[in-house]
């Protein structure tokens, strides 16, 4: 299965549109969003496809978007959530509590951990779990996804071409160049 992996739309809805679109189009089967969707305009592209989010730490009325993507069909998984396709085992978390991010990490019992939060596409291996941050597609550098192929352990990342992403922000007393991680 080919899952399209997004993260940090912010209510950026025009910028969810162009990912869903280009994930679609490279053939997703299924849409992961890592957290901080922002409002139930991103959670309605999400539900052209099987999809599931988890919230971010700017989701603030989670219930209301519990609710809207009980309505849509899509699977709410909260602070954390697991699926399993083609034999692995993918926990997915926005990113923003590290207690929780080591807790998966040191149990070693995924295959994946699919984040978001930092804004910053990544893709390491800790131990066994190989983390994943898609990037994001609100105050970036570069407005990203990702496509991931468990089956393969095949990884692309995909920017966001046609839309103009907000500047980075330099962190406080950094130096230039250095970005902040974003709420």
């Amino acid at each position: 299965m080919l899952l399209g992996i997004l993260s940090d739309t912010h209510g950026n809805v025009a910028a969810a549109s162009a990912a869903v679109a280009l994930l679609r189009s490279r053939g997703a089967e299924r849409l992961l969003h890592c957290g901080d969707v922002g409002c139930g305009g991103v959670l309605d592209l999400l539900a052209c496809l099987p999809a599931g989010f988890v919230f971010g730490n700017c989701d603030i009325d989670r219930a209301g978007l519990a609710r809207y993507a009980a309505a849509l069909g899509l699977e709410c998984y909260g602070e954390a959530g697991e699926i399993e396709t083609d034999g692995k085992r993918i926990a997915i978390t926005h990113g923003h509590n590290p207690r929780l991010v080591r807790a998966i990490l040191d149990g070693q019992r995924h295959d994946y951990l699919l984040v978001g939060h930092s804004h910053i596409q990544a893709d390491q291996q800790v131990g066994k779990v190989r983390v994943i941050n898609p990037g994001a597609l609100h105050r970036a550098a570069r407005l990203t996804v990702a496509l991931l192929e468990p089956a393969a352990n095949r990884l692309e990342f995909h920017a966001i071409g046609h839309l103009s992403p907000a500047p980075p922000r330099v962190a406080s007393g950094g130096a230039p160049g250095v970005v902040e991680s974003l709420p």
